[in-house]
């Protein structure tokens, strides 16, 4: 493996969600990842391949309940920089692979570790998903219309953005800290945490007075005709974020309408926002929405279309640079960010549950094995 962290060893405890995203984002960056799962069933397919989130990894099948697994995961351990779990708490204690007993074996180990609502706390022992942590964070309530509900984000912004991401950042931080020191340490990494800190623009603006804590108000929620999307004639959408004003005057050209007179009016006023809209609805619907994408193509007025997961990988900007990457059959996004020196190699897929038990497990200095 190639990348950043060439040389870097981690042990993943399988999980869900966001701790898969973190030994994902590790091994595309050139980590030799290892994971730990339960063997495959024994009946029914199985399409590794489809699993994107355990791609480029090498995988070791262990019954944690069976004597003698423990140690077997210990002796990983002992030869590892990082180890990430995303148990609630108390499991990975009561399997005696808890933070004591690991890094007794490997005092500079980073143990990281993913929850949705942290190692202690009223809620730390309690059952929850996405919804919940960002629900309690204060950033669900911020996103939606006015007159409904807050609006989902899917998983994006607690699981991956303000869980697994944070999870990344934090292990390798204190990985710096152990290659300085020696000195190993655990990292509690909480969804509800990280999706806080995502918020701090937010709060920032609302010490401004330039944000308010009631939904449809604000000029980045869709509020805003300037910040927000619009239908087309057939049916397709536009985003448009022409939030300053050279970008807004843009927009208007490229809609004929540099002298409309509702769309000149002072668009910094909220009470202006429903008639700028209304016009601006009435305009992009006059047209299909690849005629507007020709009329805004190379101009400054920020307009782009809504894709969706079936087509994204086919736009011009994200063919160009490779953004999307077919591993094993499956498109899926290429690995992020990228680096000048260090690049990183093409993942491969995710391997089924065991495959290399004999590898990983009989020799402390084996290679990962690639799939071709």
């Amino acid at each position: 493996m190639t990348g950043p962290l060439s040389g870097v060893r981690v042990v993943e405890l399988k999980g869900i969600g966001p701790a898969p995203f973190c030994g994902m984002m590790l091994a595309d960056l050139g980590a030799d990842v290892v994971r730990v799962e339960r063997p495959a069933p024994g009946a029914g397919p199985y399409a590794p391949a489809t699993d994107v989130l355990g791609r480029g990894r090498t995988s070791v099948a262990l019954n944690l309940k069976q004597p003698g697994s423990t140690d077997t995961v210990l002796d990983l351990v002992e030869r590892a920089d990082i180890l990430i779990e995303g148990f609630r708490p108390g499991v990975m204690e009561r399997l005696g692979l808890g933070p004591d007993s690991c890094l007794a074996r490997n005092p500079a180990l980073v143990y990281g570790r993913m929850t949705g609502w942290g190692q202690d706390g009223p809620y730390a022992r309690t059952a929850g998903h996405d919804i919940n942590y960002i629900a309690v964070s204060g950033a669900l309530g911020a996103m939606g219309p006015a007159n409904g509900p807050p609006g989902l984000p899917l998983n994006l912004l607690g699981d991956f953005g303000g869980g697994g991401m944070l999870l990344v950042v934090g292990v390798l931080a204190a990985l710096l800290h152990s290659r300085n020191t020696g000195e190993g340490q655990v990292v509690d990494a909480a969804i509800v945490d990280g999706t806080a800190t995502l918020s701090s623009l937010l709060y920032g603006l609302m010490a401004q007075q330039r944000w308010t804590a009631q939904r449809g108000e604000n000029f980045l929620d869709g509020s805003a005709p300037y910040y927000t999307v619009y239908p087309c004639a057939d049916g397709r959408f536009l985003a448009v974020g022409a939030l300053e004003d050279q970008f807004y005057r843009a927009l208007l050209e490229g809609l004929g309408a540099s002298d409309d007179p509702v769309l000149t009016t002072d668009r910094t006023r909220p009470d202006n926002w429903a008639a700028i809209r209304k016009r601006l609805e009435g305009l992009f619907a006059s047209r299909p929405r690849q005629s507007w994408l020709e009329v805004f193509a190379g101009t400054d007025a920020c307009v782009s279309p809504v894709l969706g997961l079936d087509d994204a990988h086919e736009d011009t900007h994200a063919s160009a640079r490779g953004t999307f990457i077919d591993v094993g059959g499956v498109v899926q996004p290429a690995p992020a960010p990228r680096f000048s020196r260090t690049r990183t190699s093409p993942p491969w897929p995710a391997p089924a549950p065991g495959r290399d038990n004999a590898i990983v497990l009989g020799s402390s200095a084996s290679e990962p094995h690639r799939e071709s």
